[in-house]
């Protein structure tokens, strides 16, 4: 009879310790999904909406010599001046990225 409740003990402790460690990995793996950033994150600049009017001279030539059928709808700039242009191009919408030269 000792024997069997010896073993019966060890069962007990063995699954709480399997639960304690599904818990743990539980936290780790929310913790490491919730507080982890990606290679992008880090990457990506950050642009802040302008007006179309404040776009410089130079990028709007380069853009009517590179694409002369299209409208510039929205305009964005980051710190490091490079810009961010939604255009619009025979009903579709089009992304393109230059620096403050109007190299694309």
């Amino acid at each position: 009879m000792l024997r069997e409740i010896s073993l019966k003990n060890k069962i007990d402790t063995i699954k709480m310790l399997i639960l304690i460690a599904t818990i743990v990995i539980g936290w780790i793996a929310i913790y490491s999904n919730v507080y982890a950033k990606t290679e992008l994150d880090y990457c990506k600049p950050e642009y802040r909406e302008i007006s179309v009017n404040a776009v410089p001279v130079t990028i709007k030539a380069a853009l009517e010599t590179a694409y002369s059928d299209t409208k510039l709808i929205k305009a964005y700039v980051n710190k490091k001046k490079e810009y961010k242009l939604l255009l619009s191009v025979d009903n579709q919408k089009a992304t393109v990225y230059t620096d403050v030269n109007g190299k694309w």
